[in-house]
């Protein structure tokens, strides 16, 4: 008694890859877009505070992430530029893309993280309000917001190494404007029924001759 072997149809194989597709692709699009804002939003609060002696007093100082460092939001940007542009370009070109979206990621987690701990945006403004060029901050300390926007980085990267993994199984935005190498045959007109009347003056409304032998 033979065994029959179970051929395994196209379309079956075919699910796997393109469910990956789009999981990962709806994953990329929530993450980009969510690191990018949650980096802008960090960016935007208070990173850090100190005061400064003042007339003998103590003035209060703070800091808000852009004034520590403009590297984070910058890559937010860039970051989020580059999650577009992967839908625009194919093969090697996405490949740069999604590099470029995942050293954004990296690089806003760095900068975050370095910020975190930066005090030259503080001492600045101590100099500036004391006078004195020499002049530091003093109690000085940190929020978490610094931390928070290196959360945002990391879902860039995080983006961005989807967009390295899968991004080949992902459509292109202008993949259902290009024309393919071959062009369409045009329709050819029914053929013309001597017999019929309606069908002698259409032939004649098209310039054909319907006497000729192609209606023969």
């Amino acid at each position: 008694m033979g065994y029959v072997t179970a051929v395994p149809h196209p379309r079956t194989e075919a699910v796997g890859p393109a469910r990956s597709g789009r999981r990962s692709l709806a994953l990329a699009l929530l993450f980009g877009a969510l690191g990018a804002a949650v980096v802008l939003l960090g960016t935007r609060q208070r990173w850090s505070e100190g005061t400064a002696t003042v007339a003998g007093g103590a003035f209060p100082l703070t800091a808000r992430g852009s004034d520590v460092t403009g590297v984070p939001a910058a890559l937010a940007i860039v970051g989020l530029a580059a999650l577009v542009a992967v839908f625009a370009v194919r093969r090697a070109g996405r490949l740069l893309v999604a590099a470029l979206l995942a050293l954004s990621g990296a690089g806003t987690v760095a900068a975050a993280l370095v910020g975190a701990s930066d005090s030259a945006a503080l001492d600045e403004q101590a100099a500036q309000v004391s006078g004195d060029t020499s002049a530091t901050v003093g109690s000085l300390s940190h929020t978490a917001w610094p931390y928070v926007a290196a959360v945002g980085g990391l879902l860039l990267l995080l983006a961005g190494l989807l967009a390295l993994r899968y991004g080949r199984l992902w459509p292109a935005m202008s993949g259902r404007y290009e024309r393919s190498g071959a062009a369409r045959a045009r329709r050819r007109p029914a053929a013309t029924d001597p017999d019929r009347p309606e069908d002698l003056w259409k032939a004649l409304d098209r310039g054909e001759d319907p006497t000729g032998p192609e209606q023969a």
